[in-house]
């Protein structure tokens, strides 16, 4: 069983799941980022062959997240396929339709996938709006008012260990934001020092890094005090 994190903003108590899904328990809502659902197909049609299983793994792991913790809405917020088009087996476009039975769900669309496939279970919109809180892909440059639930920057950072560092993806958080991590199993990420990230935490947050079965949270600092790293583009190792 894993440990979840909780969080309050706005009023509301969340979850974070150390599997990257976002939990709002009494809306009964899970939140997902960044499938990128077939970008491994997308890779070959440019020369680049690699193993052609991460739909069938996003898939996978989505399915046991949602069967831990039975959400009857599920809310995928935007990038859920690498183009517009899916280009989704037979078997893991079945394995989408199973998964998606018996839920509410909405699509957030994101700028790999303006436009998503018409045969989806569900509802397809540019931004969510639920009682405080705005889910939409891209988040905001400057949240001058409002709370918002986002994704598109993939946010990982990195921790010491005894083994040494480890670098993850994971949550980033404030007392009105909380930007999500890639949840695709064929997605790099964002360094939480790089200033696309750190200028939308400009009095710091919190960082909550995934690991196997929890989640481990550390203080991000202000925007100042943090040197940006870089991005990572490459396929996550392990």
């Amino acid at each position: 069983m894993s440990a979840l994190a909780p969080l309050h903003i706005a009023g509301e108590r969340f979850m974070l799941d150390p599997g990257g899904a976002l939990l709002w328990p009494a809306r009964k809502l899970m939140a997902v980022a960044d499938l990128h659902l077939e970008k491994g197909s997308s890779f070959a049609t440019r020369g680049q062959f690699v193993p052609p299983y991460d739909s069938a793994e996003t898939l996978d792991r989505l399915r046991r997240l949602l069967r831990r913790h039975r959400p009857q809405r599920l809310v995928f917020l935007g990038d859920s396929f690498h183009r517009a088009t899916s280009r989704l087996t037979v078997a893991d476009a079945q394995a989408l339709a199973v998964l998606a039975q018996g839920l509410s769900i909405t699509w957030l669309l994101g700028n790999h996938d303006p436009a998503l496939p018409p045969d989806l279970p569900g509802d397809a919109v540019d931004v969510l709006e639920e009682g405080p809180m705005t889910f939409r892909h891209i988040p905001t440059a400057r949240l001058m008012q409002g709370h918002e639930v986002a994704g598109h920057l993939h946010p990982k950072a990195a921790m010491a260990t005894r083994a040494g560092s480890v670098t993850r993806p994971c949550f980033v958080t404030s007392a009105n934001r909380v930007l999500l991590p890639a949840f695709g199993a064929y997605t790099g990420g964002l360094e939480i020092a790089d200033p696309a990230i750190a200028t939308l935490f400009p009095r710091g947050g919190r960082a909550f890094l995934l690991g196997a079965e929890r989640l481990f949270s550390f203080p991000v600092p202000p925007r100042r005090s943090m040197q940006p790293r870089g991005l990572q583009e490459t396929l996550p190792i392990g």
